[in-house]
């Protein structure tokens, strides 16, 4: 049995609950989330342990964690989830957030769950093509997310490969204590389909995940008043057509203590399909960090990042959609971005858009470091005028204003940002300069 440090609540010899010998079949024809259940309810009842699903394939419709239980997947073994929606259960929590506001169905939910673990080397394939997208925001509503944990600590996700969700694949909101590590995400089946989304949550760490999402790869977001605190991602290889790396969109809340190092974000591999996205198999942006929905984005440090094909690699923005996360608690000012460091960064084949750091005017983007970079984009555009539209209340995305004025960043309403050893290189003739800068006091380039 896999020892779990993060789960110390349990013993060294704790029991073992086999989903087989609570009526589980090997059969994709049957269902099998009753026995699932009923052992992880046994397990539960028994002081906690392991749920052990055995090599085979078994269907499950949703399925419900609880505290000190680690359900485990041997090498072998895939729980696929069902293509009939009837067999997910609408569950509402009192948690208030934008995400919360009407019952979600997801295939493995928990709340307010202790000493919680997902492990081993097996497969969860939620098989989510089967939900078609019915309305804008229909995701975790009409397509079920695969994994969606609520107010939860001690969490660990380990070894395990998640494929396929209905929507977002793996949604941590407001977790405490939670250990992600070893995984690989394939999620390229459905719209919304993220890799990853912590979401309000505390003292998390990341490590040695392999991701492949149409929609957005590593996501932190804020749908609460809950900031993202005290989080450390690092040594993961991310695909997307989207943002590789991102903060927000949501961020009522805010983002505080991110350090993200040692990201590998490239091109899928797999170019048979495509929901969302930039045109072409690359990403919007290789790097995305947003404060629209008050909030405040503080202490982030992002660095030793290796990026091939995105359009606009580096996209920071504060503005000021003011999307509420609750209709009875309004957005009240614009939030803020200081303390930002991205360094040590190479970027190869990006678009020819450029990259972007803006604020709104009185509200500018400060404090902000770009160190040892350098960027290889194609290049080929003439000059071009600084956008005058400056879109303050719409959805933030490096694409937005289309081709930008400059070849490296365009500045506007920032304060005091420093550009050190910053290198750009155009594969084509480009008249642009490499900054353009308006409303932005305190600039330095070395």
């Amino acid at each position: 049995m896999p020892a779990m440090a993060l789960l110390g609540a349990l013993a060294a010899d704790a029991a073992v609950y086999n989903i087989v010998d609570y009526g589980a079949v090997s059969d994709t024809t049957r269902l099998s989330s009753n026995a699932v259940q009923s052992a992880i309810d046994a397990c539960n009842n028994g002081g906690g342990g392991t749920v052990l699903v055995p090599a085979g394939n078994y269907k499950i419709g949703s399925i419900m964690l609880k505290s000190n239980v680690e359900l485990h997947l041997e090498n072998g073994a895939t729980l696929y989830g069902s293509t009939d929606i009837n067999d997910y259960i609408p569950v509402t929590t009192d948690y208030v957030s934008l995400r919360t506001v009407t019952p979600t169905i997801q295939l493995i939910y928990a709340d307010k769950a202790d000493h919680v673990a997902i492990t081993g080397q097996g497969t969860i394939d939620g098989r989510g093509k089967a939900f078609p997208k019915l309305s804008w925001n229909d995701e975790g509503i009409t397509r079920p997310h695969l994994l969606r944990l609520i107010r939860c600590s001690d969490v660990a996700v380990t070894g395990v490969t998640l494929k396929n969700s209905g929507c977002w694949m793996q949604h941590y909101l407001a977790c405490d204590r939670v250990k992600i590590d070893g995984i690989t995400v394939i999620n390229r089946n459905n719209f919304n389909n993220d890799a990853l989304d912590l979401d309000g949550c505390h003292n998390v760490t990341v490590s040695n995940m392999i991701a492949d999402s149409d929609d957005d790869a590593i996501t932190l977001k804020s749908t609460s008043p809950r900031l993202c605190e005290d989080i450390t991602i690092s040594n993961c290889v991310v695909s997307s057509h989207c943002n590789a790396i991102k903060l927000g969109t949501e961020t009522n809340g805010g983002f505080r203590n991110i350090n993200i190092r040692g990201i590998v974000v490239k091109p899928s591999a797999d170019q048979s399909s495509q929901y969302f996205g930039y045109p072409g198999g690359i990403g919007h942006s290789a790097i995305s960090l947003e404060i629209v929905d008050g909030g405040s984005m503080r202490n982030v440090n992002i660095g030793d990042i290796t990026i091939t094909g995105t359009e606009s690699p580096i996209f920071i923005r504060l503005a000021d959609r003011a999307r509420p996360y609750s209709k009875d608690h309004p957005v009240e000012g614009v939030g803020s971005i200081s303390g930002v460091v991205l360094h040590d960064i190479l970027i190869d084949g990006a678009g020819p858009t450029g990259c972007s750091i803006t604020g709104i005017e009185d509200h500018p983007v400060t404090d902000i470091l770009l160190h040892d970079i350098t960027i290889r984009q194609a290049g080929g555009q003439k000059d071009v005028a600084a956008p005058t539209d400056e879109k303050i209340a719409e959805y933030p995305e490096s694409t937005m204003w289309g081709i930008l004025p400059a070849q490296g960043f365009w500045l506007n309403h920032t304060r005091d940002i420093t550009f050190r050893n910053v290198k750009v290189f155009a594969e084509q003739p480009d008249s642009r300069p490499i900054y353009v800068a308006t409303d932005s006091p305190g600039l330095v380039t070395e």
